[in-house]
């Protein structure tokens, strides 16, 4: 109730009270309450269910049409670095995302799995109900430290220092510069260079580390999301086979870099020594076997692919 209506009941209730008794005045009062009252708007509620369809249904065809995009400009781009054109093209593009070789360029322009963007999509927009998402299409949580920018304001404070996020004028512009923002910058270099090896996204969330400072309960959180809500199935099968996938642990990079340099160090005669224990217990009997599954390290083509604990 406004500042007006407070005074226009005042005034009745002034008028009243000389007209009439007590009892009457409060069933005149109670009358014109109920005819200025203004009633409160109903809010519709609907079903998660009903809140990820919609996602889904506004969401999937965006970002699909900005994958298909990334992919073309990735193939064209790849095709002409091995066929030695396009030069002018490649440096300009080099330029632009800070590349210094073939190499890293095709790592930033090489687009990642559908299914990742959807899961950091709905995990940073609350499937698109954000107030973020609603007055400025920033449906993955992208900060703005440019005052030239278009932005708002997050309502909370940092400290003392008032947090900015990127407006979009479109979704579409939001997801091109989500892709833009992991194909240049240097927190997401890890995810880069994976990303050119798989499309797993199960493998991919983990090099994501840097996004959220919940750090591995964000990772955690995306593969759940991926898995859960079957994101896997907008997924447009690339080049590249899956890897398998196997949760990092603690540490688990030192631990690999450990061994690998073990391995290095190895003489000659220890490495026919461990190749024909190797060879010896594939022989043997089944439980031989998982010994060998628990404690040989599988590596092809430089990549580690699987790690058995």
């Amino acid at each position: 109730m406004n500042f007006q209506k407070i005074i226009y009941l005042s005034f009745v209730s002034l008028l009243l009270s000389g007209c009439f008794q007590s009892d009457e005045k409060m069933e005149a009062l109670s009358e014109v309450k109920k005819e200025i009252e203004v009633k409160k708007p109903v809010v519709k509620q609907i079903s998660v269910a009903q809140k990820k369809k919609r996602f889904k249904d506004r969401l999937v065809p965006i970002v699909t049409d900005v994958y298909n995009e990334l992919q073309s400009q990735y193939v064209s781009i790849k095709n002409d670095i091995q066929n030695n054109t396009n030069k002018l093209l490649i440096e300009k593009l080099k330029k632009e995302y800070k590349a210094k070789t073939d190499k890293s360029l095709l790592e930033a322009l090489k687009p990642h799995p559908i299914s990742i963007v959807l899961a950091q999509a709905a995990a940073e927009s609350a499937w698109l109900t954000s107030r973020f998402t609603k007055e400025a299409n920033n449906i993955f949580g992208v900060w703005s430290f440019n005052k030239k920018e278009p932005r708002i304001a997050a309502s909370g404070l940092r400290g003392d220092k008032t947090i900015y996020l990127k407006k979009y004028s479109t979704m579409k512009e939001a997801v091109r510069d989500y892709y833009k923002n992991l194909a240049k910058n240097w927190a997401y270099k890890e995810f880069r260079e994976e990303r050119l090896l798989t499309s797993n996204p199960y493998v991919l969330s983990d090099y994501l580390i840097n996004y959220s400072e919940k750090k591995d309960i964000y990772t955690k959180l995306l593969r759940s999301m991926i898995k859960y809500n079957k994101f896997d199935s907008f997924d447009i099968k690339s080049d590249i086979e899956y890897t398998q996938y196997i949760e990092k642990k603690p540490k688990k990079e030192l631990e690999v870099k450990a061994i690998l340099a073990e391995v290095n160090d190895v003489n000659q005669t220890e490495t026919k020594a461990i190749v024909g224990k190797i060879v010896d217990l594939k022989n043997d009997t089944n439980k031989a076997q998982e010994k060998i599954t628990m404690n040989v390290l599988e590596i092809k083509d430089n990549n580690i692919t699987k790690i058995d604990n």
